[in-house]
């Protein structure tokens, strides 16, 4: 029996930013494992990745700006980790990363990808950012790819 080759994806010819948070570091590895993983798969080549890392959830706007600000990015993806403990801080840090990281992406006009877990525990976290299987990080790297090539057709 023939062994059939899977087909390799087109060259994207795109450029995409990564931000990480160091914060909860043990999850967000396997965050950006997964998304480099998807990008290779849909054509993106090492050299057309940029990865930034920043101290926490919270920052990761900041620098999410600063790359969606080069007119060489075409989207910027944003991964991290908060995982619940037994203060508000959690929903402090949670809220103000999310609306951060779509009001970059509005006044830009890019894609700018929210791929930061928020979950109650790190069972949780572990489950969502699993080596195979689910991994937030695929599904945030094939929505910047999708989101550029939408906005292109539109």
């Amino acid at each position: 029996m023939a062994v059939k080759k899977s087909k390799k994806a087109p060259r994207q010819n795109k450029k995409f930013g990564v931000v990480v948070s160091r914060f909860n570091e043990f999850i967000t590895l396997r965050l950006l494992a997964g998304c480099l993983r998807e990008f290779k798969k849909l054509g993106v080549v090492s050299e057309d990745l940029t990865i930034v890392w920043v101290p926490g959830a919270f920052e990761i706007p900041m620098a999410a700006l600063a790359l969606a600000r080069r007119k060489d990015i075409a989207a910027v993806v944003c991964l991290g980790a908060v995982i619940r403990g037994d203060t508000f801080h959690f929903e402090l840090v949670a809220k103000e990363a999310a609306s951060g990281i779509m009001r970059v992406s509005l006044d830009t006009a890019k894609p700018v990808i929210f791929g930061v877990l928020t979950t109650d525990t790190i069972d949780q976290a572990n489950r969502r950012s699993e080596e195979k299987g689910d991994n937030k990080g695929c599904d945030a790297a094939r929505t910047a790819v999708e989101m550029t090539n939408i906005l292109k057709s539109t």
